[in-house]
């Protein structure tokens, strides 16, 4: 069991048994909408918290079936912002979208692991029940409809079902934030590790630039530098841009931009 995991599943079981011990100590950890901003802390608190031995038996084996593999991949301090992230993205939409229900349970955090689960593999059989097989991205996607089928006058009474789709809002939003930040991270590395730049190179071949099939992002960036060789010169180039570029020139001429 990977250690986040580990860790929720206790705290969850725990949180649990005071329940069940001393159930006045519960209340002022629900998540009120109405109630936000006398209780910030319960956006948090309330996924914790459960409304029976079913409702917290089933969060739990989600996040162990669905969380292990999730951490793993993703790595421990991720998957942790990933989860909360879920849970208060769930929380904050019932906020917009149900101010009138009160809200308990992990669900919104198991539904962003869930997700995240079906974004890294989509085509992963999921047994329902243990015996009904439904590929990760159509479990999500069934989700999904019945939760806003539900939400916008269904008839599941009783069920978080806009904690459910924020919580794979959040998990989205998280991912996508990642994946930028991510290869933001990857380019400054490669960045500094960029080759030092000739001093005898004077005249770059931009006649030479390829930008077929080049994202409209890159291509500003692009237009970008070769501006700048236009105004001051080749000369004027930093390594890094001269890296950037020759990534976009045929591999036999890449000697002339970098050395």
């Amino acid at each position: 069991m990977t250690p986040w995991v580990q860790r929720l599943l206790i705290a969850n079981v725990v949180v649990f048994g005071v329940q069940v011990l001393a159930p006045a100590l519960v209340e002022p950890l629900v998540f009120v909408p109405q109630a936000i901003l006398a209780r910030p802390w319960t956006i948090v608190t309330y996924m914790f918290l459960h409304g029976g031995l079913g409702h917290l038996f089933f969060n739990m084996l989600g996040l162990f079936f669905f969380g292990a593999r999730v951490e793993q991949r993703i790595g421990a301090r991720d998957f942790a912002q990933l989860y909360f992230a879920s849970g208060i993205t769930g929380a904050l939409l019932t906020f917009v979208l149900a101010p009138s229900h009160a809200v308990i349970g992990a669900s919104a955090g198991v539904f962003g692991v869930m997700l995240a689960f079906a974004l890294i593999w989509p085509k992963e059989r999921i047994y329902i029940w243990g015996i009904i097989p439904v590929e990760a991205w159509l479990l999500v996607l069934i989700t999904t409809a019945l939760a806003l089928y539900s939400g916008f006058g269904g008839s599941r009474g009783g069920v978080a079902d806009f904690a459910h789709l924020g919580g794979y809002l959040g998990a989205w939003a998280y991912l996508q934030l990642r994946e930028r930040f991510s290869a933001k991270r990857r380019f400054q590395r490669r960045m500094q590790q960029a080759p030092r730049v000739s001093e005898r190179v004077r005249q770059l071949p931009t006649s030479g630039l390829r930008l077929d099939g080049v994202h409209a992002l890159t291509r500003d960036e692009v237009n970008r530098i070769l501006d700048k060789i236009s105004a001051q010169g080749a000369g004027s180039l930093t390594a890094e841009e001269r890296l950037f570029l020759s990534n976009f020139v045929p591999p036999d001429d890449r000697r002339s931009w970098v050395q």
